[in-house]
């Protein structure tokens, strides 16, 4: 008898589920039908950033894999339609046709959830005027791009400078504006500790970007037309004809919530290893909504990114479709650039060694990405931390220019394998001088913590 797996949500996790499902299992096993509210399906919002400042050239370059190329899969797909319940004992999704505006409800044998996650949106007065946009999905992206064809003035204003908010910097500044991002942490890209923070936040400056610290927005202003004309922090006012936000998101749960299942401390799905809801043998959850376990530290955590999002559908779908499969956890990589400078991180900051209770210590050298001598040879900062007493590695971070940021895989398989700060040292890493000095200089940090190590005995 066949069976009926339901997927709710049409992006990374659930249609790499759905795909690697239908792999396995033929359509007259099992039927697969998935529910997204969007337009779009299998598409990377990483890549928005780029479509703006014009590195991409078109959303469409953006699609993996269109709806239409699902169904030919024998993948029911139904675009523009939103789950709105979720009925767990009875094995059940009610979902809205958001065109025609009709509702009803499907069974289903397995169910994944696959919902993604929101971007932060606080209730500021003025913060869903004319001139504010997000930038999670294809359609916000195409929304911002005809308000920049049509705004006549060119100051923007980003607020928030993560990921998301460095990234739109350079789109903008590259498309010839004025750009100045707000952010509340004492420096921008939180992801990284406040000294290389700092480094980002002065090279920023010279790129001509203005960012600004420490500053906590408290209302968006409007001009007598009732489009967006500044925004307002404790401290000062800061122009805008049009504003960006990039203040981080948060796992979209609320019908998991609705329903039940279990939630971590951020409100992502709790999981076991084959991504399996804890406590339901048939219900699987992926993607931006659900927490993993984070290896260095041992604990849950929040890692939003579109890799985990594609390895957690690949094992869904294998165990969906009768094999086995694991997603053993992260250690939490992750790159990003804004103009020519490159910042990657993984691993534990102090921050987080202090929270779960490591005592550490942590290094930081000035190093080049190829032989001092080579032409374009450019500047490198690396920073690093270490278990006191064991050496173990705990993180890396690092902030330089061509060549800086993918270092941080070889931090990345390091700290994955457990590996201590002097079994570092002995790495066979690629030589020549175009590509590295000698000492890569990742393995200059890992000297410098060896012997940070030693004196802390």
């Amino acid at each position: 008898m066949s069976e009926r797996l339901v997927v709710i949500g049409g992006d990374a996790a659930g249609m790499s589920a759905a795909s690697q499902a239908r792999r396995l299992r033929s359509a007259g096993e099992l039927e697969i039908v998935a529910f997204e509210r969007g337009h779009f399906s299998s598409y990377s919002a990483c890549g928005i950033p780029y479509w703006v400042g014009g590195d991409v050239g078109a959303p469409a370059e953006l699609i993996a894999r269109s709806p239409e190329e699902h169904r030919a899969r024998d993948i029911d797909l139904r675009m523009r339609t939103e789950v709105t319940a979720l009925d767990v004992p009875g094995q059940r999704v009610r979902h809205r046709d958001l065109e025609a505006g009709t509702e009803s409800w499907t069974g289903f044998d397995k169910l994944v959830i696959a919902t993604g996650a929101r971007p932060l949106r606080p209730p500021l007065p003025g913060i869903d005027a004319p001139g504010v946009h997000g930038v999670q999905t294809l359609d916000d992206g195409q929304a911002l791009l005809d308000a920049l064809e049509r705004t006549p003035g060119r100051r923007a204003v980003v607020v928030g400078a993560g990921y998301i908010g460095v990234e739109m910097a350079e789109a903008l500044l590259a498309r010839g504006y004025e750009v100045t991002v707000l952010t509340r942490g004492e420096q921008p890209m939180a992801t990284l500790d406040p000294d290389m923070g700092r480094l980002v936040h002065r090279a920023m400056d010279g790129l001509g970007i203005r960012t600004v610290a420490s500053a906590e927005v408290t209302k968006v202003l409007t001009g007598d037309d009732g489009r967006v004309r500044a925004v307002a922090t404790d401290a000062a006012e800061y122009p805008a004809d049009v504003v960006v936000l990039g203040m981080g998101v948060r796992p979209e749960t609320s019908l998991a919530r609705a329903a039940g299942l279990p939630l971590g401390t951020s409100g992502g799905l709790l999981t076991d290893l084959a991504m399996r809801v804890r406590g339901h043998g048939n219900i699987w959850a992926g993607g931006d909504c659900v927490e993993v376990l984070d290896l260095v530290s041992g604990r849950e955590r929040y890692v939003p990114l579109g890799t985990h999002a594609n390895k957690h559908g690949q094992v869904i779908g294998s165990n969906v479709g009768g094999g086995y499969a694991t997603f053993p956890g992260v250690v939490g990589t992750a790159v990003s650039k804004v103009c020519d400078l490159e910042i990657a991180r993984t691993g534990l900051r102090e921050k987080d060694a202090r929270e779960v209770g490591l005592r550490y210590v942590a290094v930081t050298i000035e190093s080049t990405s190829r032989a001092g001598y080579y032409p374009g040879a450019a500047p490198m900062t690396v920073k690093m931390l270490a278990e006191r007493r064991t050496g173990r590695l705990l993180g890396v971070q690092i902030v330089g220019r061509e060549g800086a940021a993918k270092r941080v895989d070889i931090a990345a398989v390091a700290l994955t394998a457990g590996m201590t700060v002097e079994s570092m040292t002995a790495l066979d890493l690629g030589y020549a001088p175009p590509f590295s000095p000698v000492w890569d200089p990742v393995l200059v940090a890992a000297r410098k913590a060896v012997a940070a190590v030693r004196a802390a005995e």
